[in-house]
């Protein structure tokens, strides 16, 4: 794999993954957010080292996004930003392989109704996660 001038990718997902740096706390909501963030990066850290750049949250209407079809109207949507500075070693056929069925927790900030506890990249009706990889 060739060194790229970093290329910036995000993720939108509907999963509470707020950066609290908190691993441990009595505030179990905290904790539990900080969690479903490490595990977001310990994925993609499956093909590359990453730069993680940030994590937002914002309420917007998802009625035209590609989430799946259980969600409509306004949601609150987490937007992770990273940087990725190997060409190749992320695309988004990988992405959508290696996230499906992680497991996360729920019953955080989300808005939307997370069914399982876990990632869902294809499912028509619970796609939970989208990935923009800059191309």
């Amino acid at each position: 794999m060739a060194i790229n001038m970093h290329m910036r990718m995000s993720i939108q997902t509907l999963i509470d993954i707020t950066q609290t740096n908190i691993r441990k706390s009595s505030d179990k909501t905290i904790v539990a957010q900080q969690s479903n963030l490490d595990s977001f990066i310990q994925t993609i850290g499956l093909r590359a080292n990453i730069e993680p750049i940030s994590v937002q949250s914002n309420v917007v209407d998802v009625t035209n996004k590609e989430f799946g079809n259980q969600f409509e109207g306004k949601q609150r949507v987490w937007t992770f930003m990273f940087d990725n500075p190997y060409t190749g070693a992320i695309t988004e056929d990988m992405l959508l392989e290696d996230f499906d069925l992680i497991p996360i927790i729920t019953g955080l900030n989300e808005t939307g109704l997370i069914n399982n506890s876990v990632v869902r990249t294809t499912s028509n009706l619970e796609k939970n996660i989208l990935f923009d990889l800059g191309t």
